[in-house]
């Protein structure tokens, strides 16, 4: 089947699982925020955050109610492969709350470290406080601005973290002034000195080419992990580059003990592992995402 065939395939699949998902929930919550229509539905044990933007509904976060730790979407597991990197994150930024699934899970796995929660959307957080568990404390915090605004203060107040997620969904696609140069450029200032950052993405917009060269030309080189049954991808990056395999073998044996509980295999990430210096599947000369151009109109919406 044709490279781009099997993408559409895929692309079809995914919409008519979450149609048939949302024709069996039952909404529990409904409301229109200043940004987006906002859905909690359940299905059974499942609990889904949802996004209702023009003609299409995106599925933002998910969790069983019987068993909130174990992670649903592939795209929070793809997520996790930022710990190969970095095993042992002391400060931690997520651009984009969703239902807090990750914020949650790092604070379990990270009890001692400093989470920064950053979310534009104020009815998000307060949906994510009542239907998902979403917790905060003295160490896990949650500011109410976009994401970029967050990052120059950051940057202003001279603020440095270990580990950066790029999370961000406006329930078409990642907003576009968190996906240009200019951005990539603040963000890197903000990484520690052996700070990573992982971006979930997609590998079926049309954006693909534009977004990787964007990445590589602020950071060099970068790994990409992929699911082989969804769209998801998951770009990481690091402050200074990556020259040669960054992953060490004890790493992996310590993070599968740990993250078995939330339903994560390390191991199968590490194998979804590639870089891009090896495997760059764009052209040298396409064209970077700017402040200036940033065409939405390539999405396949």
């Amino acid at each position: 089947m044709p490279k781009q065939l099997s993408r559409y395939f895929l692309l079809i699949i995914n919409i008519f699982v979450v149609f048939t998902l949302s024709a069996q929930a039952d909404v529990i919550h409904q409301e229109k925020s200043l940004y987006r229509n906002i859905l909690v539905e359940d299905d059974g044990d499942l609990r889904c955050l949802k996004f209702n933007v023009k003609s299409t509904k995106s599925q933002q976060s998910c969790l069983y109610k019987s068993q909130p730790k174990k992670l649903v979407f592939n795209y929070t597991k793809l997520l996790m492969s930022g710990l190969l990197l970095n095993p042992e994150p002391k400060r931690i930024l997520i651009v984009g709350l969703g239902g807090g699934t990750m914020s949650n899970t790092l604070a379990q796995l990270f009890p001692s470290s400093h989470i920064d929660n950053i979310e534009i959307d104020e009815a998000v957080i307060s949906v994510a406080r009542r239907y998902f568990g979403f917790s905060e404390n003295d160490l896990v915090k949650t500011y109410n601005q976009d994401g970029r605004i967050f990052i120059k203060r950051a940057l202003l107040k001279k603020q440095t973290y270990d580990w950066i997620i790029l999370d961000a969904f406006n329930g078409d696609y990642i907003p576009e002034h968190l996906l240009t140069k200019e951005f990539l450029q603040e963000t890197k200032r903000l990484l520690s000195e052996n700070g990573i950052l992982t971006a979930n993405t997609f590998s079926l917009s049309e954006l693909y080419a534009h977004e990787s060269a964007t990445y590589k030309a602020v950071f060099g080189d970068f790994y990409q992990v992929k699911s082989s049954v969804t769209s998801n991808r998951v770009i990481l990056v690091s402050r200074n580059g990556f020259v040669s395999t960054a992953v060490q073998e004890q790493n992996i044996k310590q993070l599968d003990a740990k993250l078995q509980t939330y339903n994560v295999d390390i191991e199968q990430l590490y194998r979804n592992m590639y870089l891009t210096k090896d495997h760059q599947d764009w052209s040298d000369d396409t064209r970077l995402l700017t402040d200036q151009f940033s065409p939405a109109n390539l999405l396949n919406l």
